[in-house]
């Protein structure tokens, strides 16, 4: 037996062994993703019980260093993770934007007392993170962006608004990227962290057409932020930004590549749609396009490990998988026929399938505009000429 394979015997065990029942069933709603954050409060025993048992041997995050609150896998041992993971469809132990985006940014430009006090407190669930990014008219030219930070010695004051802001109502800190140069366009921006407690800061979210509102608006009013508190040098954010925008594209990315059909095969079965050829075959389609669209995800990380990944991949992956996304919902809706379009029922768990639908049409915007996902492809990729 390999390493390998002895390390896949064991993890299986200790899943088994560990992972409740209730931890391998689908989420059904908001309440059963556990965020963290010091605000958060365990659904039920089985929710606690996994993150608790996680946290305990670094798997919140098992392929972060030790010394992180990570369990120091290798790439190899992470991939028998995910997959023994998915095996028994176990849920994630710790849903959050510390993991997926602020994470991987302070592993990479980070110093050791920033990634010693932060990167525990995400591995642990004990911080909620929100992403201070887009503003009014400063969504896809990002590098406009207006929010502004007055050196004043030891601290900077911050003024400015940013909008789409997912969960900031929630979140116990942002990760913001502020102007502290204006003469600069692209080398004035530095990237702060701040409390979202800290006076002056201020949300209000944004209800969308699905009914929910994890969106929001986030005011700064004469914010005073600590200058132990900026990521990578002065007004060389864009440079942490660029680095961190690769990771949330891989996140929302993650979706296209979730359950490829059985959901889907669930409706069907208790409806009788699959009658329809038609659907079988968009079905068909779609499965086919899920399967390629995770081989190249496996592709893209084999080339990550061996470092000939390109940088314009993630925007590949946040196209494909956001479309994809979107075209799993569409098949959910035919599957359902007029019952998936209602909105409130005990039958449809409060209108699940056409708010969920409505949702994924943000998946196109958020992150990165489709139009400017394909626009970096084929120029940085394809290498087509500019208009």
């Amino acid at each position: 037996m390999s390493d390998l394979d002895a390390f896949r015997t064991e993890i299986r065990a200790w899943l088994e062994a560990n992972c409740p029942a209730e931890m391998r069933e689908p989420v059904s709603d908001e309440d059963d993703v556990c965020w963290g954050g010091r605000n958060f409060k365990p659904k039920n025993e089985a929710q606690k019980a996994w993150l608790d048992a996680c946290v305990a041997r670094g798997y919140t995050v098992p392929d972060w260093p030790k010394a992180y609150g990570g369990a120091g896998m290798s790439p190899a041992e992470a991939k028998v993770w995910r997959e023994e993971m998915a095996r028994i469809g176990a849920r994630p132990p710790l849903s959050s934007f510390g993991i997926w985006m602020l994470g991987p940014a302070l592993l990479k430009f980070g110093t050791e007392e920033q990634k010693v006090h932060y990167l525990n407190q995400i591995a642990r669930g004990e911080i909620r993170w929100c992403q201070g990014y887009s503003e009014p008219g400063s969504g896809s030219d990002l590098v406009s962006l207006q929010t502004f930070g007055e050196d004043r010695g030891d601290h900077w004051v911050v003024n400015g608004q940013k909008i789409w802001t997912s969960y900031a109502d929630k979140a116990d800190w942002i990760f913001c990227l502020v102007r502290t140069d204006k003469a600069n366009k692209y080398q004035g921006i530095s990237f702060l962290l701040f409390d979202m407690a800290t006076p002056g800061v201020t949300t209000r979210p944004i209800k969308l057409i699905s009914g929910a509102s994890p969106f929001c608006e986030t005011f700064f009013d004469n914010v005073v932020v600590p200058k132990s508190q900026i990521v990578g040098e002065l007004n060389r954010g864009w440079d942490v930004a660029k680095y961190l925008l690769g990771h949330e594209r891989e996140m929302i990315s993650g979706a296209g590549g979730g359950d490829r059909l059985n959901a889907i095969g669930a409706v069907c079965a208790r409806n009788g749609a699959l009658h329809d050829p038609i659907l079988r075959a968009e079905l068909a389609m779609f499965d086919v396009d899920a399967l390629a669209y995770a081989a190249m995800g496996e592709k893209f990380l084999d080339e990550a490990k061996v470092g000939r990944a390109h940088p314009a991949q993630p925007n590949m992956m946040k196209y494909a998988g956001t479309e994809l996304n979107k075209r799993r919902h569409e098949l959910l809706m035919s599957a359902g026929g007029s019952t998936a379009l209602e909105w409130e029922s005990n039958e449809t768990g409060g209108g699940k399938p056409s708010r969920s639908w409505l949702r994924t049409k943000a998946n196109s915007i958020e992150g990165g505009t489709s139009e400017v996902m394909l626009n970096v492809v084929a120029k940085r990729i394809l290498d087509l000429p500019g208009a």
